[in-house]
């Protein structure tokens, strides 16, 4: 196993499009949303031990969350969980690991990750993932992974690529879209130079930390100055006061769109980024005539197809005349709502904060 290799694992967002489940005291990440015995955060952990030394994987988490990362990866060292005062999007995320790992190793090699997707065939994913930071190391690029898409899927970002390549698989990028319109991407997936954006980036610390001196001078002078203090006891001081600095950012925005030397690898290992009740209920069990049951031991459902149930496993639940719906209960709070109209959760969540504050969010 490569001592160069690295790994950080973003784990600090909210996920409030599957709320009732995901709360802000207990997000997404840390739990087992798809029911296999495993949260999505042990799931990313587990990967990319089979990549990197278990002392080079560092998780990037906001701070009400230490204990959640503690609990669920005891393995971690305190100094491998790196805690952000404020939510700041993913450039600071990225800058705060990166400059701590390139202060620790400058001939590190690192692979950024967000903590709550889905790999179903995790041997590709480790094959893409070495192969990545070997390219990103040999000729200091930036390098994404772009997955075949295999349907006009407006929910993603895209990446348009050109037949320019290093080492054979890496195509130089071309362009970033952000999520487009259905006849975009119907388009995109004509043309065949397009792939869905992962949100997994590779690069040497070196190559990323001369990123963030061209594109976002501000941030990397914020992060440069911490040098002496990563790795002390005067870390996290430093950090909470340099997030406060930081504008807020995504590494896509902030370098990737701007970057020359960025370069794709079109990837196809069984990603979801687990974004909706959608891909949820695309990936469960269902059972004959649609419906996916997590878990199923006390669901009793007549006449009802195509629904997404979500429930305590100690509660009875029977439902009837069901179709096409999502029924989900946790934290003292039911939600019911068509499937095809789920994007609503996040205005849904806000109207429960106006009326009733924060206590059910």
């Amino acid at each position: 196993m490569n001592k160069n290799y690295y790994a950080i694992i973003m784990a600090g967002g909210i996920g409030s499009r599957f709320w009732p489940i995901s709360r802000t005291s207990h997000p997404k990440q840390f739990i087992d949303i798809l029911g296999t015995g495993k949260t999505l955060i042990q799931n990313t952990y587990d990967r990319f031990l089979k990549i990197c030394p278990k002392e080079n994987i560092f998780v990037v988490t906001n701070e009400i969350y230490t204990s959640l990362v503690k609990q669920q990866l005891p393995d971690m060292e305190d100094n491998q969980i790196l805690t952000e005062p404020v939510m700041r999007n993913t450039a600071p995320c990225v800058a705060y690991g990166s400059f701590k790992i390139e202060s620790m190793n400058p001939d590190a090699a690192i692979v950024v990750a967000p903590s709550d997707h889905l790999i179903l065939d995790e041997a590709a994913f480790v094959a893409s993932i070495e192969k990545s930071l070997k390219t990103a190391a040999d000729h200091q690029c930036l390098v994404t992974l772009g997955i075949k898409p295999s349907r006009p899927d407006t929910g993603y970002g895209y990446i348009q690529y050109t037949e320019n390549t290093i080492d054979g698989d890496f195509h130089k990028v071309k362009t970033f879209t952000e999520k487009p319109t259905l006849e975009i991407a119907k388009t995109f997936l004509q043309s065949g130079d397009f792939l869905w954006n992962a949100g997994i980036f590779v690069w040497s610390a070196k190559a990323i930390v001369r990123a963030f001196e061209q594109y976002l001078p501000e941030m990397n002078d914020i992060f440069a100055e911490a040098r002496p203090h990563y790795n002390t006891d005067g870390e996290r001081s430093h950090v909470n006061q340099a997030y406060l600095q930081c504008t807020n950012i995504s590494i896509d925005y902030g370098i990737m769109e701007k970057a020359d030397n960025v370069y794709v690898l079109p990837s196809e290992f069984g990603w979801s980024d687990l974004g909706t009740w959608a891909s949820i209920y695309e990936l469960a069990d269902k059972d004959y005539v649609g419906n996916a049951v997590i878990p199923s031991e006390r669901v009793i459902m007549y006449d009802s197809s195509n629904c997404m149930v979500n429930v305590p496993e100690d509660k009875l639940v029977i439902l009837q005349g069901l179709h096409d719906y999502i029924v989900v209960e946790s934290n003292n709070t039911l939600l019911i709502c068509p499937r095809d109209q789920e994007q609503n959760v996040k205005k849904v969540v806000a109207d429960v904060k106006q009326q009733f504050g924060t206590k059910y969010i």
